[in-house]
């Protein structure tokens, strides 16, 4: 019951952001981020309307898979770092990549993607902040310019939008900066109208900072421990 509380508790805080920013609140996406809990939760929350998961990490991931693959109507998005000897297993598990950081690894699940005749939705991840600790590309970066440039010769992939995660901090409107910075680059490269870039998606925002980064423009959030308390140690 807790859980249900949770999601609910959640969703009108979403609701309550996106009608302060002008926003429909139906048009927020809530992602449920998953890494660490097990799939006896993940299902509570699917039980409780979630549809759209987020996880970190492939391996663990391919662990809870057998155990929620007759979830037929959820999404499974990875949204850690992917490495490129791990994208084959990533293609059989996720059908969302949201966390896209180099050409290198965008060709290499083209390929992937090719084979399994599948066509793969991307996410490009930003690192807004300029972190040396966190992936993703600069906004201001030559590989940005050449994934967004890429796109066309890139078949099996869809490329919809951009996703980051900003530097921490207790205090949510330290994030804004970032998240107006994100907007803008989102903005930015919609305005190009490049071929092979559908700019629908802008993913930011997670169970400290969500409702600021709706204000500031966030179609879809990342909400973890707001869901499901403190993460197993």
């Amino acid at each position: 019951m807790r859980l249900t509380e949770n999601i609910a508790r959640v969703q009108e805080r979403i609701a309550a952001a996106a009608l302060r920013s002008g926003h429909k609140p139906d048009s927020i996406t809530l992602m449920a981020v998953t890494k660490t809990f097990p799939p006896e939760q993940i299902r509570q929350a699917h039980d409780a309307g979630i549809r759209v998961f987020g996880e970190n990490r492939v391996q663990e991931f391919a662990g809870k898979f057998q155990a929620l693959r007759d979830l037929s109507n959820a999404e499974w998005h990875m949204i850690g770092h992917l490495q490129t000897n791990k994208a084959a297993k990533a293609l059989e598990l996720f059908g969302h990549i949201d966390s896209l950081d180099s050409l290198r690894l965008a060709r290499k699940l083209n390929d992937v993607a090719s084979q399994l005749n599948k066509r793969i939705s991307v996410l490009i991840e930003i690192n807004v902040g300029g972190e040396a600790v966190k992936s993703g590309v600069s906004p201001d970066s030559e590989e940005l310019e050449n994934l967004v440039n890429a796109a066309p010769e890139l078949p099996h992939l869809e490329f919809r939008g951009l996703m980051t995660v900003p530097p921490y901090s207790s205090d949510p409107e330290q994030s804004r900066p970032h998240f107006r910075r994100m907007r803008e680059l989102f903005e930015q490269i919609a305005g190009r109208k490049l071929p092979g870039m559908k700019m629908e998606v802008l993913s930011m925002g997670m169970s400290h900072d969500f409702e600021v980064a709706i204000e500031e423009g966030a179609s879809c959030v990342r909400v973890g421990t707001a869901i499901f308390g403190d993460r197993p140690k």
